[in-house]
């Protein structure tokens, strides 16, 4: 009988303790589920407090985010990020930074969001959280018109010097197929393509919209587009620290509304003279090897 209640007693402790342990873990798992969803809405949270939202931009880039013959910013991500401020009952303000500070000052909390025509990769994605994509475009060269800087195909990059900011996509896609990379700061695109132009350098990779917009602002320049060359289609987006699932989830219900209703599509034409928030047309090369 003393036995019996001895084996009794051990089981009830070891139940009690493995209920308690199970308790234990239970508690840890909400506690951690509960601190990550706070996270999610945090930053979402901080600007809801403040009543607005910084953005980054770099005020450089014609037809997305440049300065108009008034000094006012504007430009297609900057119009797209004031919409999507004003329906989410914010204000919006505007940093201006070079493309190599802005990822940084995401993460550092600096500022809120970047807009400036910044496209959405598989390792940025590891870093960063994208919204949806308001603009679809893809790659092309700014080269010389007499002889487009001797380029005929990618591969022809190899030697090249080509300019650029140092951490776009456009100069590690440079970089990859041979180019030199000059970098420039922040600096307008009149220095760029200035530079195409009196042979300092050959060649800018770069978006096909920006690009236009660049070459037609400087007629007098001997630089075009290159007639042949389509390659790496993009999607531009807005740019949010990594933990924002909230504030993403906000800013893609916006832009879906405003998709809906064409506020994308107007705006894109009034900057682009064509409907960069639809997929382009045509066949575009892909290419393969980049960790982007």
């Amino acid at each position: 009988m003393r036995n019996l209640l001895l084996l009794f007693s051990l089981l009830t402790f070891i139940s009690l303790f493995v209920a308690c342990g199970e308790g234990d873990e239970n508690q840890t798992a909400s506690d951690d589920t509960n601190a990550t969803e706070e996270l999610k809405s945090e930053k979402w949270d901080e600007i809801q407090e403040k009543g607005e939202i910084v953005a980054g931009t770099s005020g450089t880039l014609i037809g997305a985010s440049t300065y108009d013959e008034n000094d006012n910013l504007t430009g297609y991500d900057v119009e797209v990020m004031r919409e999507i401020a004003e329906r989410l009952d914010l204000e919006v303000s505007f940093e201006i930074m070079g493309i190599d500070s802005m990822l940084p000052a995401v993460e550092s909390g600096r500022i809120d969001v970047a807009v400036n025509d910044i496209e959405a990769t598989d390792n940025r994605k590891k870093q960063f959280t994208f919204s949806e994509p308001y603009k679809y475009s893809y790659s092309t060269m700014v080269v010389r018109e007499e002889d487009n800087s001797g380029i005929e195909s990618l591969e022809d990059l190899e030697g090249k010097r080509a300019g650029g900011g140092a951490t776009t996509i456009y100069s590690q896609i440079a970089e990859h197929f041979g180019a030199e990379v000059v970098t420039y700061g922040n600096a307008p695109n009149e220095a760029y393509l200035r530079d195409v132009n009196n042979g300092q350098t050959d060649v800018i990779v770069n978006d096909y919209y920006l690009s236009k917009f660049g070459v037609g602002g400087f007629p007098e320049f001997d630089i075009h587009l290159h007639p042949n060359l389509k390659f790496h289609p993009t999607e531009q987006a807005v740019v949010m620290d990594l933990d924002a699932e909230t504030l993403q989830q906000k800013i893609n219900e916006t832009l879906a509304e405003m998709r809906e209703d064409g506020t994308l599509t107007e705006l894109a034409i009034e900057f682009y003279q064509e409907d960069a928030s639809q997929k382009p047309e045509g066949e575009i090369e892909e290419i393969e090897g980049l960790d982007l």
